[in-house]
């Protein structure tokens, strides 16, 4: 397993706005994560005191971003910087997710790679219950661009 302080190694989001807890399984083609800060009122995507299904994409997008950084490490190159351009087929089936006790268990899957880009599947559940789902595709930058 994978703890935070690895995460925060691995990606550019810091601090709170970095969701994932922990890595629980990966591979060259997948990642499994958990994260309990959707219940923390001061989880910097709240409004109005609630946490939206909709910002589960993020999560997915962050584990999308966690896995590349992983292949990047393991294969020993550098991690190149991603830029999400497109969100496909998204899929929400709860309206909030602040009010459900428990960890969120995320997934990614990589289903294409070019030279410049990457798509992506994610879900996103509690308690075996799908909260979220959908593609993402990624643009990958110059590995010179990342910070530190």
């Amino acid at each position: 397993m994978i703890g935070r302080a690895e995460i925060l190694a691995l990606v550019p989001h810091q601090g709170a706005m970095c969701l994932w807890d922990e890595v629980v399984a990966h591979d060259a083609g997948r990642i499994a994560l958990r994260a309990g800060n959707h219940r923390d009122p001061t989880h910097p995507l709240r409004s109005g005191g609630l946490l939206r299904a909709v910002h589960l994409c993020e999560y997915g997008a962050q584990a999308m971003a966690v896995h590349g950084g992983l292949r990047g490490r393991e294969s020993g190159g550098a991690v190149r910087p991603g830029m999400l351009v497109a969100l496909r087929g998204v899929t929400l089936h709860v309206a909030r997710i602040d009010d459900l006790p428990g960890a969120l268990e995320g997934e990614a899957e990589l289903l294409m790679e070019g030279e410049a880009s990457q798509q992506y599947a994610f879900r996103i559940s509690h308690g075996g219950v799908l909260l979220a789902e959908g593609r993402a595709a990624v643009v990958l930058g110059d590995a010179a661009a990342m910070p530190g």
